[in-house]
């Protein structure tokens, strides 16, 4: 695939899901392993700059979540339960079984970390640490959804319109859509590699990747608030610890308190923002190491 020429040596695979789906994935380095998400409109592509690095000390396992980059992109059902974090997240239980791996920490950025917070709540012993990028917890955030949020994210509101209505609108140019959507943001597109928006923009041509990326949407303003509704209802936290991670100049930043709201579903958190936007593993490489990097060893950072 094309995303391997950011990853030299990495070795790709198509891994099997428990729905008769797959998972693209590519996995580097040594050691014990990290399973690294990404967000949307993007792909694993977005780890680039810090793969290197990681592959030090980490087996990394780079998955592109379903609908989303060379990953399947099943056609949606009216519950949206085929794009629910539930299911998104047993796709990289069943990615990370296939790979060998019973036990392995997570890295995970903007949808990902939504995938990434369902895993862990439904899987506690298979997650060791986890760090979180640029989100609060999705419910959090739709029950505390504001002006200034709703006209900052409008796209959480438009891809979760009944179909086909968003999917035929970003099907007619979605390399417009895309460089929309990133380019907004306070960095503009400037921190991203030409061969990685390429990437970003070839996945999200592919047949289906419109309408996963909306089911994926669709399912989080629905099926996965139940989710995290009866989790919070039953007093259910996460166990493992986290390190939450945002932008100092991003959405999340000025309209949520996103440490408060992780120590409300997890007991063993801490975090801080970073001084870049949201789209933190690109505009922030060396920044992000120095703090996940310490945190995913269990080791204390040097003064």
């Amino acid at each position: 695939m094309t995303s391997q020429a950011l990853f030299p040596g990495f070795t790709a695979y198509r891994l099997p899901t428990p729905d008769g789906q797959h998972i693209h994935a590519l996995t580097g380095g040594s050691g014990p392993a990290l399973l690294m998400l990404h967000g949307h409109p993007q792909t694993s592509a977005i780890w680039h700059k810090v793969a290197p690095a990681l592959a030090r000390h980490f087996t990394l396992v780079l998955a592109d979540l379903r609908g989303y980059g060379d990953s399947a992109k099943p056609a949606g059902d009216a519950d949206h339960v085929a794009y629910s974090k539930r299911v998104m997240a047993q796709d990289m239980v069943s990615a990370m079984q296939a790979l060998g791996h019973s036990t392995f920490s997570v890295l995970a950025h903007d949808r990902g970390a939504r995938v990434a917070h369902r895993l862990a709540a439904d899987h506690p012993d298979i997650v060791r640490r986890m760090v979180l990028l640029d989100i609060a917890p999705t419910l959090a955030m739709y029950e505390q959804a504001s002006d200034a949020f709703a006209r900052a994210y409008w796209h959480w509101f438009f891809l979760i319109q009944p179909a086909p209505l968003p999917e035929r609108l970003i099907e007619a140019d979605p390399v417009a859509y895309l460089r929309d959507v990133m380019g907004r943001r306070s960095a503009g597109l400037a921190p991203f590699d030409a061969r990685a928006l390429a990437e970003y923009q070839r996945c999200l041509s592919l047949p289906g990747a419109a309408h996963g990326v909306c089911e994926d949407y669709r399912a989080a303003a629905t099926i996965d608030l139940d989710h995290d509704r009866a989790d919070r209802d039953a007093g259910h936290r996460l166990s493992m610890p986290v390190l939450a991670l945002w932008g100092e100049q991003g959405v999340v930043h000025r309209c949520f308190r996103p440490l408060d709201e992780w120590q409300r579903v997890a007991s063993d958190v801490r975090g801080h923002p970073l001084p870049c936007g949201h789209y933190i593993a690109e505009e922030a490489p060396d920044v992000l190491l120095a703090d996940a990097l310490p945190f995913l060893l269990d080791v204390t950072p040097s003064a």
